[in-house]
């Protein structure tokens, strides 16, 4: 598992607790009753402080199932050190 995708399942743990952890990567607002609108924002809130980026909420709707975000990630967060 990559360096996102296993730092982005831990977020998904944190705010589903429980989630079994072979489900997160399937997981989607279509089949997971517990991701409503507050665990949302509060989903959000774990990826911004586990890998200190800022989100654009404009986006957040389109950000519905843990690949959609796992995408997301891998445009945004950088994994290779700089220099």
């Amino acid at each position: 598992m990559d360096p996102i995708t296993l730092r982005l399942t831990t977020c998904f743990e944190t705010v589903f607790p429980d989630l079994p952890v072979e489900e997160i990567p399937a997981a989607s607002q279509a089949t997971l009753a517990a991701w409503d609108s507050v665990a949302a924002i509060t989903l959000v809130n774990v990826i911004e402080e586990e890998f200190g980026i800022e989100m654009d909420f404009d986006q957040l709707a389109d950000l519905d199932s843990f690949r959609r975000v796992r995408d997301y990630l891998g445009r945004e967060v950088r994994t290779e050190p700089l220099g």
